[in-house]
């Protein structure tokens, strides 16, 4: 089983991770902010990953060190999982429509961080969050997982629908990209031999 432990423990969050790719959508998430729980469910759930998260942060000052550290653990624990990558898919991508909203993220686990984010917000806010953290989660995630991540909104009015939208995606994109390939066998997919 791909599957991966992570603590991150900083000045600002105490953070725990367990990640497993080959999963069935089995959650334990307590970020103390529910709004994130609840965007980690979704991404968990669509993407079959198991999934238990546990933070304590600094959420008297502010959410944003929570939500960025929370990105970041969980990518690592992406990475880690994955090892060397061998026989993945490697690229992935999903399209998600939520009531009035549809999102869109493609992604490639290519060893090469590169975030790309297009998302027109309409509120400062969303169950507590400013809602241009769930920009900088994406960011975060990408940097941390080492791949190379486009997320874009084409369109929606709700923001709680495009933050949701956004984190479904983002797990449907990821399970198609850490599947395995068949006839691939324990191959590297890359042609430089190394992700």
């Amino acid at each position: 089983m791909r599957s991966a432990q992570v603590h991150r423990q900083t000045a600002e969050t105490d953070i725990s991770v367990t990640l497993e790719i080959d999963g069935r959508g089995v959650t334990n998430i307590d970020t103390g902010l529910g709004f994130l729980d609840h965007m980690l469910q979704q991404f968990a759930s669509h993407g079959l990953f198991d999934l238990t998260l546990r933070a304590v942060g600094d959420l008297h000052v502010c959410p944003h060190h929570t939500v960025e550290d929370c990105a970041l653990a969980l990518g690592e624990a992406v990475d880690r999982a994955l090892g060397r990558r061998q026989g993945i898919v490697r690229m992935g991508w999903a399209y998600v429509p939520m009531d009035e909203t549809l999102a869109f993220i493609a992604l490639d686990l290519s060893g090469r961080p590169y975030p790309v984010v297009d998302v027109d917000w309409h509120s400062p806010a969303v169950g507590g969050i400013p809602t241009g953290l769930f920009t900088h989660f994406l960011e975060s995630f990408a940097v941390a997982a080492r791949c190379n991540l486009h997320a874009r909104v084409l369109y929606g009015r709700d923001d709680h629908h495009q933050a949701e939208a956004l984190f479904k995606a983002l797990g449907r994109a990821l399970d198609a990209a850490t599947r395995t390939d068949p006839c691939r066998g324990a191959s590297i997919p890359s042609t430089k031999g190394v992700l």
